[in-house]
């Protein structure tokens, strides 16, 4: 996804100690923590599926997508339910997060490339880092979170 072609607002929530941020355009709802049912044999980051008002909707932590260290649900953890354009198909997936900050404008200008770490661009899953004052906001490219695997796997959910 290019970032000449995104929207300049930005959902920004807290996972661990870094604010990170989604753009709007695919963010479908937020909502409170909620019973999620375990899928036997679901990768650790695949939290398992809730019912949200009859849709069955996959459920990840991106802590645990991350890599970062887990952590204890609160009443201050959200469920993004976002949309994610898959193959065949528009689907909604819910991702765990500590803390909702706020919805920000992030003008083009002040949004930087992401250092490369190698050279995998599918592995890169940042659309660049953003500056809004004085904090950094590590914008994710959705899509390359989840790769085609994970993509699968939910898809199978």
């Amino acid at each position: 996804m290019e970032l000449s072609q995104q929207s300049d607002k930005y959902l920004t929530f807290r996972s661990a100690d870094e604010e990170y941020g989604i753009p709007i355009k695919k963010v479908k709802e937020i909502i409170g923590i909620m019973e999620i049912t375990h899928m036997p044999k679901a990768p650790k980051f695949i939290k398992g599926v809730i019912n949200l008002r009859g849709k069955i909707i996959p459920v990840m932590d991106l802590r645990l997508k991350l890599e970062l260290e887990g952590k204890e649900y609160n009443e201050r953890t959200c469920i993004i339910v976002i949309e994610v354009d898959t193959p065949e198909s528009k689907r909604q997936i819910g991702i765990i997060v500590d803390i909702v900050s706020e919805v920000v404008m992030i003008q083009v200008a002040d949004i930087e490339s992401p250092p490369q770490y190698s050279d995998q661009d599918a592995e890169n899953y940042l659309l660049g880092i953003g500056k809004v004052k004085d904090k950094v906001i590590l914008l994710l490219d959705i899509e390359k979170v989840f790769g085609s695997n994970d993509l699968f796997l939910l898809k199978e959910i």
